[in-house]
């Protein structure tokens, strides 16, 4: 007898639905699943088997395919566990055929239980999108699957559970999110403001923390060179303490990559604090970007509308670095394969810090630097032309003095700046409207050209500037997009000398 069933195939990071037929005919007993499935799904036969048989239930001995359709389309993963066992057991008469139009999804323990499944956000989602109505899901999932709205999300605890349900001898109800609050895990981490540094607490750097400010309210990608000790990293992570709270459909983006990537906390479905990534400089280029024979999210994109930092730029690989250009210019990163081309989102601030030389007290103030000038070029040449020019901001981070240190901070809190860059962020979403763009870094030439107009002396400044600093058609447009945000700090609709200057101020020097 044949039985159908519903799954879900993640795809980059899209679901696609996959039909699971189970016919089970006479012969020896054997099992076999077509479809392209990959090594986990091949091993989804021995785990089906010992769970039928813990779940009080008789595992068919006869000859069983199942196929998983479309068969061109490769199947990964422990999704597939639960449809397979319902379909088995609807082809086997065991149970009747009630669930045929539903959504099957979840990974099965050896006694049964169902355990948690990433990347059910998206699986849900194209489930709604095909016209499929109820989805049965993992009970720790059941949170994350309700974040779609208009779908009836059915909790299972075990395969047990499910075949009870099945055959009417009991019921599961609807799963209502209002009914439990989440516990811990990333909708903890939205409150727990603690958990990074306060910019009251970084002593000194006023320079930097401005730096920073403009950075955090226009989304610019910002570069901070300095001695070792002077401070780069503790401001790193006190970035997120003012970057201002994710708007709803800014966390179901983050969600669905980090429900994906499998990052989700279970019972945590939404991550609603912007991301900040801080990745090894031995990391490989994979790992950056995303890759694999199935394409997985990397670095860069799990940084998707937060902060990747990249500490001692420098040192990581030339290859690396420059595969960050193109993600940094349009904002999604693109992998081919034999199987196809998938592109994940990767609209990041890019963060990163830097010694000015290989002893690191180039420029310092009371320690001398023992490296040649040869030297120190060489040095801060691994990083391209093309990719500092895609940074918006350079700024130095000299060593802190000791009466600094030693005096009671009065520096402004993360609260207060956070607050600012909310009234800034709040002029740029009105000023974009309906359209993609969000912050004033996401601007292109000709929204540049419409929003970034400048008076009369500021327009002789940026003349001047233009050819003693020798900027770039990409460098002038990325001191006008500073310059705007800038000005949005301030409440002003026209650039004027004084944001153009500070913008400016921004711009690398060089060595000698």
């Amino acid at each position: 007898m044949l039985a159908r069933s519903k799954t879900c195939a993640i795809v980059g990071l899209d679901g696609t639905v996959v039909d699971v037929e189970a016919d089970i005919s006479p012969g020896l007993p054997a099992f076999h699943v077509v479809g392209l499935p990959d090594a986990a799904v091949q091993e989804s036969r021995e785990r089906v088997r010992a769970a039928i048989r813990n779940s009080g239930a008789e595992f068919p001995m006869r000859r069983i395919t199942v196929s998983l359709a479309p068969a061109d389309l490769r199947k990964s993963g422990p999704a597939y566990d639960l449809p397979i066992a319902m379909g088995l057991l609807m082809s086997s008469g065991q149970v009747p055929h009630t669930l045929s139009g539903s959504l099957l999804l979840g990974e099965l323990a050896l006694d049964g239980k169902l355990r948690p499944t990433p990347g059910m956000l998206p699986m849900v989602a194209v489930a709604k999108s095909a016209g499929v109505k109820t989805v049965f899901v993992p009970a720790v999932n059941a949170r994350e699957a309700a974040l779609v709205h208009g779908m009836e999300v059915m909790p299972v605890e075990s395969l047990a559970q499910l075949v009870s349900h099945a055959r009417g001898t009991s019921e599961i109800r609807v799963f209502d999110p209002r009914s439990s609050a989440p516990s811990g895990g990333a909708e903890a981490e939205v409150k727990d403001t603690g958990r990074w540094p306060d910019l009251a607490d970084v002593r000194g750097q006023e320079h930097a923390k401005r730096a920073m400010e403009v950075a955090a309210a226009g989304g610019h990608n910002l570069l901070m060179t300095g001695p070792p000790g002077s401070g780069k990293t503790l401001l790193a992570r006190s970035l997120p303490s003012i970057l201002p709270q994710m708007t709803p459909d800014e966390a179901l983006e983050v969600s669905k990559i980090y429900s994906v990537a499998g990052l989700l906390p279970a019972g945590s479905p939404l991550v609603e604090r912007r991301p900040f990534r801080s990745p090894h400089y031995t990391i490989s280029n994979a790992g950056l970007v995303g890759g694999g024979a199935i394409p997985r999210p990397g670095e860069i994109t799990l940084s998707h509308r937060g902060v990747l930092f990249l500490d001692e730029l420098p040192e990581f690989g030339h290859t690396a670095l420059e595969v960050l250009r193109q993600p940094l210019e349009d904002r999604v990163v693109t992998i081919s394969r034999a199987q196809g081309t998938v592109t994940f989102p990767a609209n990041f601030m890019m963060v990163g810090a830097m010694n000015p030389c290989p002893c690191g007290y180039f420029g310092d103030s009371e320690k001398a630097c023992s490296c040649a000038i040869s030297g120190v070029s060489r040095y801060q040449r691994r990083i391209s032309g093309p990719l500092m020019d895609r940074v918006d901001i350079f700024v130095d981070v000299p060593r802190v003095e000791y009466e600094k240190l030693v005096t009671p901070a009065v520096a402004e809190s993360s609260a207060d700046v956070r607050a600012r860059i909310n009234r800034a962020r709040s002029v740029q979403w009105e000023r974009f409207g309906d359209s993609k763009l969000v912050t004033n870094s996401d601007m292109g030439s000709t929204e540049v050209w419409e929003h970034c107009q400048l008076d009369g002396s500021a327009k002789s400044l940026l003349q001047m500037a233009m050819s003693q600093l020798s900027l770039s058609a990409r460098g002038f447009h990325r001191v006008l997009k500073v310059a705007r945000t800038i000005a949005d700090l301030a409440g002003s609709e026209v650039i004027k000398t004084s944001h153009l200057a500070e913008a400016l101020q921004y711009r690398p020097r060089p060595v000698m």
